[in-house]
């Protein structure tokens, strides 16, 4: 009677009331007096001159419940209610710019040590550092005049130095980063947990005997998680909180002495938000952290219907019952809501500066060459530094009648999934030693779909697409002789078939044995130590996996080509010659020095679509030909009594799954076969 999904199972049974009043009340705490510091905290603070004070904690869990009658012998009620408060510091570390990338300087590693005795520059600031014996120092100046070429500015970015100077406090932690250009910052940070939770629950005997019961039970949570700042001073990085709910109705029928009826109605709402620290566009400077998240959400109300009968035969006890399960999924997120940028020097025509003979390579104006170790720390804090943007993802979202969203409107969609699942099984008492479980459970669950028609999938089997790029790469023809793959509306809303097809043949027979050997006498006894000593069980099972959700989750994340779509301008074309320097954190460019288009307009709506040819993208589908993952589920177990009160538990539990959901790159680059070798 047990299914629903292919993993474990949990029963949970909320107390009833009786005819006596019985109450509880608790508190419980713990908190950090007697605490002793957390190592890297300790190192940071003694680092930046801060006293040694361990991390805060302060964990309280209190509550209170209260049961009795409200009609003795026939009516009661149960209620119980559980605060948790968490004020908690944890230890993040944020790579950060040193004192002397902020002021303008680029310092690096040389390939060859003799040429680098150490020195000392002068920064923007007007202030002289110091730099060892084996490292180059670069001065503003100096990368101002490398940078010349630039068809726009020159050399370090004021917006850049205004950000590294106003948000980012002074490294302390030197386990991360380059630990010239970039170093650590570990910090105390506070975090804070609240959660409500509230149960309560009436049971009700309809008949005297309480031969039929009917009970409602209703849970309650709230919950506010805010998680760590990504600075001092700064707002939670994410803000999770819980709204979950749920409601059960339970009658219990006792129709004959051989014959029970269980019927459940059970409704829960899962309502769950993240928030996050930004709602606009972001340039990211890849060379050190910026901490920028954003929020999503969901509610995802479930009807649950469940019936149980069970009737008795002698030695046998016949069960058979069904459930279903109609589940409706609103998500809102905005992840993909904002197009972004980025500042990567491997998206250059060049794939970076150091040792490329290019404007910005040390080697190239006469000074020591970086060494090959150092080639992208190099690399990362001069495109970081200058504020070069050479990537940029420009984002786009769709509505059903294919105009896209403005820049920052969250996306919404709304999923469903239903899940049948009728079964049988005999519990056959076959001797008062040896019981027999045999059973059959069939799970039919739909594919999931969007309500609202915003559902898109391949023209064509994703799986025999796989399979012609494989043959065509053992024939030695290349990728770009094979069909491009388009995008289709589809799923029920618009009158086609869903992101997979329904899979009918999850049948999961169920069988199980538990034995008591009787032996009295001989070896066996020996063995088994009698009657009633030794318990032998073992049981099989074929169980199913629902997937949609994860599937969905997938699709709400990522997104689905089409109705979202991601366009990202060429590699290898532009240089720090072409590439535009930011202006904003927040406001990415356009095009490029020479004109060119780096923002890639939306292309329109129309169905079926096919990706622009000579633009990257990773897009998202799902294999039409997809079957229900299963697992064959294995026990084995014997106890034995021993002598002196001692007992020995032997077991074995094995899980064998089966067509298990994998993600993988379709469109990896192929090993051709060249058949003339």
């Amino acid at each position: 009677e047990e299914g629903g999904a292919g993993g474990a199972q949990v029963s949970l049974i909320t107390k009833s009331g009786t005819d006596s009043l019985h109450g509880s009340l608790y508190e419980y705490n713990r908190n950090s007096f007697f605490s002793a510091n957390d190592y890297f905290v300790k190192a940071a603070q003694l680092e930046s001159g801060e006293p040694n004070k361990p991390p805060q904690l302060n964990r309280n869990i209190f509550g209170a419940s209260l049961g009795g009658p409200i009609k003795k012998g026939r009516l009661f009620y149960f209620i119980n209610y559980e605060g948790y408060r968490d004020a908690e510091a944890v230890s993040p570390l944020r790579t950060v710019p040193t004192d002397t990338l902020r002021d303008g300087i680029i310092q690096y590693v040389c390939q060859d040590p003799t040429a680098c005795p150490g020195g000392t520059v002068t920064g923007l600031s007007g202030k002289q550092y110091s730099y060892a014996s084996g490292v180059m120092a670069l001065s503003p100046q100096q990368i101002t005049a490398m940078d010349s070429g630039s068809l726009g500015p020159h050399g370090p970015d004021p917006v850049v130095i205004n950000d590294m100077n106003t948000v980012y406090p002074l490294p302390n932690d030197y386990t991360t980063g380059d630990l010239l250009n970039t170093a650590g910052y570990r910090f105390r940070a506070p975090t804070t947990t609240d959660k409500n939770w509230y149960i309560a629950k009436l049971d009700y005997n309809i008949t005297q005997d309480g031969k039929h019961r009917l009970s409602v039970s209703g849970a309650l949570s709230n919950e506010a998680d805010a998680g760590a700042p990504f600075l001092p001073g700064t707002a939670p990085e994410t803000t999770t909180v819980n709204y979950n709910k749920g409601i059960i109705a339970n009658y219990e029928a006792s129709l004959s002495p051989t014959l029970l009826n269980d019927f459940r109605y059970g409704f829960i709402r899962e309502s769950i938000g993240t928030g996050g620290d930004s709602t606009q566009p972001w340039i990211y400077l890849q060379s050190f952290d910026q901490g920028v998240t954003y929020g999503s959400a969901f509610q995802r109300p479930i009807h649950n219907f469940n019936d149980d009968v069970t009737s008795v035969h002698g030695k046998h006890t016949l069960q058979f019952g069904f459930q279903i399960s109609l589940l409706r999924d609103h998500e809102t997120n905005s992840n993909n809501s904002f197009s972004n940028a980025f500042t990567n020097p491997e998206w250059l025509a060049d794939s970076g500066f150091a040792n490329k003979g290019v404007p910005l390579d040390p080697a190239a104006n006469g000074y020591p060459a970086v060494a090959q170790t150092f080639n992208t720390s190099y690399d990362y804090p001069m495109t970081t530094l200058l504020g070069m943007v050479t990537l940029v993802n420009a984002n786009y979202n769709y509505q059903r009648n294919g105009q896209p969203l403005t820049q920052g409107t969250p996306v919404s969609r709304n999923f469903a999934e239903d899940a049948y699942e009728p079964y049988i099984q005999d519990i056959w008492k076959v001797k008062p030693n040896l019981t027999v479980i045999l059973g059959l459970r069939y799970s039919l669950f739909s594919p999931p779909w969007e309500t609202n028609g915003l559902e898109v999938t391949p023209t064509q089997n994703l799986g025999a697409w796989l399979t012609s790029r494989a043959d065509a790469m053992r024939e030695d023809i290349p990728s770009s002789a094979l069909p491009l793959i388009s995008y289709n509306w589809s799923g029920p809303a618009n009158g086609k078939s869903s992101y997979y097809n329904w899979d009918f043949h999850n049948f999961g027979p169920r069988a199980s044995i538990a034995y008591s050997p009787a032996a009295d006498s001989g070896w066996l006894k020996t063995l088994f130590g009698g009657p009633d000593h030794t318990s032998i069980r073992a049981g099989f099972s074929v169980v199913y996996d629902r997937v949609g959700e994860s599937i969905v989750d997938t699709f709400d994340q990522n997104g689905a080509f089409g109705l979202f779509t991601e366009l990202t301008n060429p590699s290898a074309v532009e240089t720090s010659i072409t590439a535009p320097r930011l202006t904003n954190l927040n406001t990415i460019p356009t095009t490029d020095y020479t004109g060119a288009n780096i923002f890639i307009p939306a292309p329109a709506a129309t169905f079926p679509q096919t990706y622009p040819t000579g633009l990257g993208a990773i897009t998202w589908g799902i294999d039409q030909g997809l079957k229900t993952p299963y697992a064959y589920t294995l026990d084995f177990a014997v106890s034995r009594q021993l002598p002196s009160k001692f007992s020995l538990d032997v077991a074995y539990v094995g899980r064998l799954s089966h067509r298990e959901l994998a993600q993988e790159d379709l469109a990896a680059p192929l090993d051709i076969y060249d058949a003339k070798s």
